[in-house]
């Protein structure tokens, strides 16, 4: 047993101090300013992780978490119900900071921070694992518990996630004995219209109208994403929007930065733009309406379908259903460029196309949506030529340790 004072908070959410010979550990569950009695659970050349055995001292910013899931459970999917809201965006602004400095070499301070529109309750989408039955009895659904993948715990109530979708799970759970026993999980999810979607994901074929059965009224479109094979509608609406297409699951706050990325990049109106890692088109019908020429480039393929559905807005867009780094080639030289990977951040190959488009046209602008600070510190270091005009971040993720941020760049 030692005792530990922590003085931050690092990019998973895990609580830094240091050991009594110096040495930095992290520790889970941990709030700044915390003197804590912990045990370290591992050790390695320069860091140790611990877990806390009990708070001596609470920090300023600790708070009562919310979820009883959180406390009894340790569940993984939050990281900082233990913060009270402020210490959230304070702990977060620092990680994007702490990103680009040290793995990105840009100096930069801690951006402006825009807080969730809600603190619960936000989430338009949830996947719940599975843990296999045993003596014929359903399968577990649930969450992971955090530090330990493997283990799945039976999901009540998530308090993140938006009502509606808590309301279905409940029916679900009702009648999981009418889902494929050896399934990898659900993904439930909301689209922009209101309209409910409960997607299975994987095992073995089964007999969807027994749980579409059970679900009636509830106006729900069921999907099956087995192994081998595309996601499809077995159940409910024909035309429904894709339910495991990327979409962002804090939709107000999402809708804000977004609007604040095409923005960025100035009057746009008669000149191309991407857009690239471009999903459903919300992005590329912003740059339409303020007259670009939009170059919209996505993988998946259910998702490009989609946007081609809803129309052009007032300018031209065209969609591709292709890989980014396979296609830049081919495409019209762009006065701007927006980008919004996933977590992994740019392909190399389209970090280094990026940097050859920004060595040849100085001031041009382009805007970098990141949902994770390392990966976009990592894509900065690759495109010296981009310069940071402008950094904030935004909190799309309230209660955990992810954060969103928008770099505005522009070639030097």
């Amino acid at each position: 047993m030692t005792r530990v004072t922590i003085d931050r908070i690092a990019a998973g959410g895990e609580g830094v101090g240091r050991l009594p010979d110096g040495m930095t550990v992290f520790v889970s569950r941990a709030a700044p300013g915390d003197v804590l009695e912990v045990e370290v659970v591992e050790k390695k050349a320069r860091f140790a992780r611990a877990r806390v055995l009990s708070v001596l001292e609470p920090g300023p910013g600790r708070t009562e978490p919310e979820c009883p899931h959180y406390v009894h459970d340790h569940c993984g999917g939050c990281q900082l119900q233990h913060l009270a809201y402020g210490e959230q965006l304070t702990a977060k602004r620092r990680i994007v900071r702490d990103a680009l400095q040290r793995l990105g070499g840009r100096m930069v301070d801690d951006p402006p921070i825009a807080p969730s529109p809600q603190q619960w309750r936000y989430r338009t989408k949830v996947t719940l694992a599975a843990r296999a039955g045993v003596d014929g009895k359903p399968p577990t659904l649930g969450l992971h518990v955090d530090g330990s993948p493997d283990h799945v715990f039976a999901l009540d109530n998530c308090r993140i996630v938006a009502p509606s979708l808590m309301q279905l799970w409940q029916q679900v759970r009702a009648h999981r004995d009418r889902l494929p026993r050896d399934l990898d999980g659900l993904v439930l999810r909301t689209d922009r219209s209101g309209r409910l979607h409960l997607a299975v994901l994987g095992g073995s074929p089964w007999e969807p109208q027994r749980l579409a059965s059970a679900l009636a009224g509830s106006s729900v479109t069921v999907w099956w994403a087995p192994v081998k094979g595309a996601p499809r509608v077995v159940s409910g609406g024909l035309e429904a929007f894709p339910a495991l297409a990327f979409e962002q699951v804090n939709p107000a706050a999402a809708r804000a930065l977004r609007g604040q990325a095409v923005q960025s990049l100035g009057a746009i109106k008669g000149r191309v733009v991407w857009d690239l890692y471009g999903g459903v088109g919300d992005t590329a019908r912003e740059l339409s309406a303020a007259g670009a020429t939009v170059v919209s480039v996505d993988t998946d393929r259910s998702a490009i379908d989609w946007a081609r559905q809803q129309g052009d807005g007032q300018g031209s867009i065209t969609y591709l259903a292709e890989k980014v780094e396979e296609v830049l080639r081919r495409l019209p030289v762009p006065d701007a460029v927006v980008v919004n990977p996933p977590r992994g951040g740019l392909h190399a190959r389209v970090a280094d196309h990026l940097e050859a488009w920004a060595k040849g046209r100085p001031g041009a602008r382009a805007g970098y949506v990141s949902c994770d600070p390392a990966t976009l510190a990592r894509d900065l270091k690759r495109m010296p030529s981009l310069a940071i005009e402008s950094l904030r971040a935004s909190d799309h993720f309230p209660q955990t340790a992810h954060v969103e941020c928008l770099a505005v760049l522009k070639a030097t």
